[in-house]
């Protein structure tokens, strides 16, 4: 099945199985706007607790905030969010659409390197284990062709970039005829800058109100209270500082549902270190930070690093994780070596001393900082993406059969186990309502005793649940239950009162930060 169709089939189960609405949906919704349903929300939060524990818990130098969306407007001007906060946008004058120009060269470059890796994968398919990668691409020829295209598109993008030529760019997508998704025209307008901060005004009245930004990024709010945090806190360098908040941005390319929205929620973590140490710190934290993804269980050789063509004005490196989802590599956490931009720009701006003094070296600086920033809607997504699986069974006859599972880690699973009278008689239900009364204190539960079992169990693996309790006759006799599996469909007889350890070990968050 095309990845295209996946993806669809993936939207439409999010909304069928209660992951994510589309905001305000009986008005014929909003655009870019996503509602979390009953699932959707409880997967968040256990994706969040999982950045959480891992940043706050995990590491004895990193402390929590959680700063105002409103911030003074200042703040943005010497974040350089007022004057450099913009995307290159490019209208299609056949379809009326408007585009990233930076994403149509990017994506444009992709079907390259999606090329070579065509060559390479039926060349291994041809050659087993005596295929030499590397020497494939230092000599066939046509991977040496589309090497050298992207290359060569590459460099003029890079470079155009880096000088914000907006010209260069329309005439890299001219050059290399890049077509509307839509019309499949190259009938396309100059180049133009968009900032891409939402205003509202602030204030009781209209002639006394100002006007103030939405947050674009939860980053500032957490270096205007560097010294707050520092000081009360008692924090030596190195230290950090983690945050999860909501950030708006007015996305006009927004798409691939909830990959790219205007409200969307983020976790950041700054790092502040020594001056002169900061290159360190960014590989350390590259090297933690995927480690975080990929204990998860998803496959390694879905992530990988992607750096920055154009760093940010504040930046001195840069890297994002990109992860392998059904429309290709795209960016789930950037990882910034911001150097001082930040706090300097605060301290020349409020006219108020952002130093810190260091007790080791006996003098005063203004550290630098290593950011760490992850979208929970990316991750999200990301999570349901590689959950996500159709998977064909073999019956005993013959036949076959289809079911949709979602394979979540336990841990983040929204609802733990269903627990399920075989009948609606007998004494069974009542038996059932015992033991999720007895486990909803420390796990989220789900009673189920709508339709034959065998359906119950293909809604459970459509939820995610990882553990089905059936309740049967045999349970009135020995006290004891079944408990299926969700990704391999056994099924294991135990007994009531070791359910609580068992299913504790297995959906446990702990399991998951002992990996890190």
């Amino acid at each position: 099945m095309a990845q295209e169709d996946v993806f669809k089939k993936l939207v439409a189960h999010c909304k069928e199985y209660g992951y994510v609405f589309p905001s305000s949906e009986i008005y014929d919704g909003l655009s870019a706007v996503y509602d979390y349903g009953q699932y959707g929300v409880e997967l968040k939060n256990n994706i969040k607790k999982y950045w959480w524990d891992s940043m706050v818990l995990l590491h004895d130098n990193i402390v929590g905030l959680d700063s105002a969306i409103f911030m003074h407007p200042t703040i943005w001007k010497a974040s350089g969010h007022v004057d450099a906060f913009n995307d290159p946008l490019i209208d299609n004058k056949d379809s009326k659409k408007r585009y990233r120009a930076d994403v149509l060269i990017e994506e444009h470059m992709a079907k390259f390197e999606e090329k070579i890796n065509k060559e390479i994968e039926k060349a291994m398919e041809r050659f087993g284990d005596a295929f030499d990668e590397k020497k494939f691409r230092e000599t066939n020829q046509r991977v040496l062709a589309n090497q050298e295209k992207l290359d060569e598109i590459n460099a003029r993008f890079s470079k155009a970039m880096n000088a914000t030529d907006l010209q260069e760019l329309r005439q890299i997508i001219i050059d290399n005829e890049i077509v509307c998704p839509i019309s499949g025209t190259r009938n396309w307008t100059e180049v133009k800058q968009f900032n891409l901060m939402f205003s509202t005004e602030f204030g009781s009245t209209a002639e006394g109100s100002s006007k103030i930004y939405l947050r674009p990024e939860t980053a500032q709010g957490i270096f205007v209270n560097f010294l707050n945090v520092q000081k009360t806190g008692r924090m030596k360098i190195p230290f950090g500082i983690a945050q999860i908040g909501k950030a708006f941005r007015n996305e006009i390319v927004a798409r691939q549902f909830i990959f790219r929205m205007r409200e969307f929620e983020q976790m950041e973590m700054q790092f502040f270190v020594q001056p002169g140490s900061e290159l360190d710190w960014f590989r350390h934290w590259k090297e933690i930070r995927m480690k975080w993804h990929t204990a998860l269980g998803f496959g390694d050789e879905n992530y990988r690093f992607h750096d920055h063509v154009k760093l940010a004005h504040y930046a001195n490196a840069a890297t994002d994780i990109e992860y392998k989802f059904p429309f290709g590599f795209k960016e789930v956490e950037g990882i910034h070596s911001r150097t001082d931009f930040d706090l300097k720009q605060h301290q020349q701006y409020s006219g108020k001393k952002m130093q810190y003094f260091d007790p080791e070296r006996g003098e005063s600086y203004i550290p630098y900082v290593i950011e760490t920033s992850i979208g929970v809607d990316r991750m999200f997504l990301q999570v349901i993406s590689a959950a996500y699986l159709e998977e064909e069974l073999k019956k005993e006859d013959g036949s076959s059969d289809t079911r949709v599972v979602l394979r979540l880690p336990s841990f983040l699973a929204p609802v733990k186990l269903a627990v399920m009278p075989l009948v609606k008689k007998d004494g069974l239900p009542e038996i059932a309502e015992k033991i999720v009364h007895d486990l909803k204190f420390d796990f989220n539960c789900q009673y189920d005793d709508k339709d034959s079992i065998g359906r119950r169990y293909r809604r459970q693996d459509a939820i995610g649940t990882p553990y089905c309790i059936t309740i049967d006759h045999q349970t009135i006799d020995d006290n004891t239950v079944t408990i299926r599996y969700r990704d391999t469909m056994l099924q294991e007889r135990v007994g009531i009162t070791g359910l609580k350890d068992i299913i504790f070990e297995k959906v446990s968050i702990a399991t998951l930060l002992k990996k890190l």
